[in-house]
């Protein structure tokens, strides 16, 4: 398990499953605004799937708390992890009950340490809906800077929404200090 200041990243467990299967990915109007895909109902047994269909161009993980229960939060990716150009883009989902309650910019921290000293890449991506105001926060505390708005270039739920892309270098990155 990697470990932030209040979260950590962990394997799916197969408990994970059927707590994401009713609170993440059924929710269809929330989902659809997390996901550049058209929504569509995920299977349990596509749940229980411990790495995504390519093992290779992501790394999926599961966010915990770090207390004594080890709390289920939600999950968290590097995605379209590009082992040439050294890039990856990353994305969590937390759970109703985890949100708004500051662990975003923990895991977002996390996921750029996996990615640039675990992985070795050099930029990571966030893509969001310009109205996801808790991710550009989180991913602006943990360094990223906005690249640019595509205006209008994500289907979301019967309307186009603008999305905000921000980058993050490896040189830019500040680690924690070592224990």
């Amino acid at each position: 398990m990697m470990r932030g200041k209040r979260i950590g990243l962990r394997a799916r467990h197969e408990t994970d499953v059927p707590i994401f299967q009713a609170e993440l990915y059924n929710d269809v109007v929330t989902r659809s605004g997390a996901d550049s895909r058209p929504w569509r109902p995920v299977t349990p047994k596509a749940a229980e799937a411990a790495e995504p269909p390519d093992a290779d161009t992501a790394t999926l993980f599961t966010v915990v708390e770090l207390d004594d229960a080890q709390t289920l939060l939600g999950e968290a990716l590097l995605w379209g992890i590009d082992t040439h150009n050294r890039t990856a883009h990353l994305g969590i989902s937390l759970l109703p009950t985890a949100r708004g309650r500051g662990f975003g910019t923990d895991v977002v921290r996390l996921l750029c340490e996996y990615g640039f000293e675990v992985r070795g890449l050099h930029r990571l991506q966030v893509e969001t809906l310009a109205d996801n105001a808790s991710m550009i926060a989180a991913a602006m505390k943990a360094g990223f800077t906005v690249d640019g708005t595509l205006r209008k270039s994500a289907w979301v739920y019967g309307a186009f929404a603008d999305e905000v892309i921000l980058g993050l270098l490896a040189e830019e990155w500040r680690p924690r200090p070592k224990a």
